[in-house]
């Protein structure tokens, strides 16, 4: 079962909050993203049900181990596109922006060779 765009946001947000922060609850999500409660309630219990997220015995939100890697993989494709944009020139705030748009939508062919690129040229 595929997982839609917003799902992937939710689930590379729960990433970065869980890089700061051990607990994760819906009002952080809600905060960070900007989305109402309700919102962010409705698009967790899908995220539940398709298995990548669960809540511990405190009521925090955490990745499983699916969930864990389609955010790592959702939020290294993000760093290193944006990265790229920052070093032809593009203002970090827009690259991010930009590279969190685009991101789903380039091939593994061309990802890996952006990869390819900053790494020759670190």
């Amino acid at each position: 079962m595929a997982i839609l765009e917003s799902g992937e946001m939710y689930v590379e947000t729960i990433y970065i909050l869980s890089l700061e922060s051990d607990k994760v609850r819906g009002k952080d999500i809600s905060n960070y993203m900007g989305f109402s409660r309700p919102s962010v309630s409705r698009a967790l219990n899908s995220l539940k049900e398709r298995g990548l997220v669960k809540k511990d015995k405190n009521g925090n939100i955490i990745l499983t181990e699916g969930g864990k890697i389609l955010a790592k993989h959702i939020h290294e494709r993000n760093i290193l596109i944006a990265r790229h944009f920052m070093d032809l020139g593009v203002d970090e705030q827009t690259a991010k922006d930009d590279a969190r748009q685009i991101e789903r939508f380039l091939s593994d062919t061309t990802f890996e060779a952006i990869r390819a690129h900053l790494i020759k040229n670190a």
